[in-house]
C-alpha cells in the first residue's frame, strides 16, 4: 500500500484490515494518533483523511491506500503553528492533552467546512471526548481561529 502522510510518501507492507492507527504509530511511528477507546467512539485517534475527521482506530489501512492522510504532526506548516494550534495556546485548553490531537483537528475539518460556526455547529462537530472537559475553551478557541480566518 501506499500513503501519503503529512505530505511524504510511504510505502507500506501491512495486512489490509489492520487499522489506519496502528499503520501510523508501529509501522510509521507517527505518535500524534492516540489509542483511547478502540470502537471510533473517543476520538483520540483522529486523523485527517483528504481533509475529513477520521477515527484512525477502526479505519482499515486499505481504505486508505492511495489517500493524504494528516495527523497533528503534519498541521503546522513548518514552524508555523496552524491558527487552531495558536488558538489552543492561545486559550489554555489542553489539560491532560491526551485527546487534542484530534480535537484539533476536528476543529480544522469543521472550520473549513463552516468558517464561521455557531456553537451548535461546534457542539455537532466535536464529538471527540475530552475527559478533563476543557469544551469551553475549546469552544472559545475555535472562534478565535474563525476570527482570524482558520483553514486548513
Amino acid at each position: 500500500m501506499k500513503l501519503n502522510v503529512n505530505g511524504k510518501n510511504h510505502a507500506l507492507d501491512a495486512e489490509a484490515e489492520m487499522p489506519l492507527l496502528w499503520a501510523l504509530r508501529d509501522e510509521l511511528n507517527i505518535k500524534g494518533p492516540k489509542f483511547g477507546c478502540g470502537v471510533a467512539q473517543c476520538g483520540a485517534c483522529t486523523v485527517l483523511l483528504n481533509g475529513e475527521p477520521v477515527r484512525s482506530c477502526s479505519y482499515p489501512v486499505s481504505a486508505a491506500d492511495g489517500q493524504k492522510v494528516v495527523t497533528i504532526e503534519g498541521l503546522a506548516d513548518k514552524d508555523k503553528l496552524h491558527a487552531v494550534q495558536q488558538a489552543w495556546i492561545d486559550h489554555q485548553v489542553p489539560q491532560c492533552g491526551y485527546c487534542q490531537g484530534g480535537q484539533i483537528l476536528a476543529a480544522v475539518a469543521l472550520l473549513k467546512k463552516k468558517p464561521k460556526p455557531t456553537d451548535a455547529d461546534i457542539d455537532a462537530a466535536m464529538s471527540n471526548i475530552c475527559r478533563c472537559g476543557t469544551y469551553a475553551r475549546m469552544r472559545t478557541a475555535i472562534h478565535a481561529a474563525a476570527k482570524k480566518g482558520a483553514r486548513a
